[in-house]
């Protein structure tokens, strides 16, 4: 039998992107640079094959999954679950005003210790909601077949982590994404998944 394979795509660059401002669930949309590099990835992606593109439905994520697909002759499809982490107060505020609010709290915030920011989903609560849709998108593909998930950063970081059913503190350990960075996984004869490209 033909093994699946999943591409998880991040985002182009936004302009808080580029101005390290925290968008969690806020929608912001690609800048220029962003859509350049969505342009880019796309034949990249399509050398591939890929029978299905699904996305957060956040505009940054949407509109590099619309550009990505035209060139794979596909529609995409959108899908709430593969949304990035909600940040809460966080959200909105660049690095620089978290560091000057709050030193010790961003050094958490950078180093990945999420558990609990105010207003903010888990990495558990994440990572089960990412999961599934990964599991789902997967169930939809048949033998040798490809599907794409157009995501974000931090939530494909540790959806890919919870999905290959590794500890999630293994995501902090995982570097960021880049901007329309992708993560391959390829199926086994087992059955089970792996990772085979990290931030291609």
């Amino acid at each position: 039998m033909s093994a699946r394979r999943i591409v998880l795509l991040r985002h182009g660059r936004t302009a808080w992107n580029a101005a390290r401002r925290v968008q969690g669930q806020l929608d912001t949309e690609l800048d220029e640079t962003g859509l350049e590099q969505a342009r880019a990835v796309a034949p990249l992606v399509a050398e591939l094959a890929p029978v299905r593109i699904v996305s957060s439905d956040l505009a940054r994520a949407a509109v590099t999954a619309q550009t990505v697909a035209k060139v794979c002759g596909l529609e995409p499809s959108y899908d709430e679950r593969l949304r990035e982490f909600r940040l809460g107060d966080l959200q909105g505020l660049t690095h620089d005003e978290l560091e000057a609010r709050d030193p010790a709290g961003f050094a958490r915030f950078r180093g990945g210790d999420w558990d609990d920011l105010p207003g903010a989903e888990t990495p558990a609560e994440v990572a089960a909601r990412f999961t599934a849709a990964l599991t789902d998108l997967a169930a939809g593909l048949g033998p040798g077949e490809c599907g794409v998930a157009v995501s974000h950063g931090a939530a494909t970081r540790t959806g890919v982590v919870a999905f290959l059913g590794w500890p999630l503190t293994v995501a902090t350990d995982l570097r960021g994404l880049g901007n329309c960075g992708r993560v391959v996984l390829d199926e086994r004869p087992s059955g089970a998944w792996a990772l085979s490209s990290y931030n291609a």
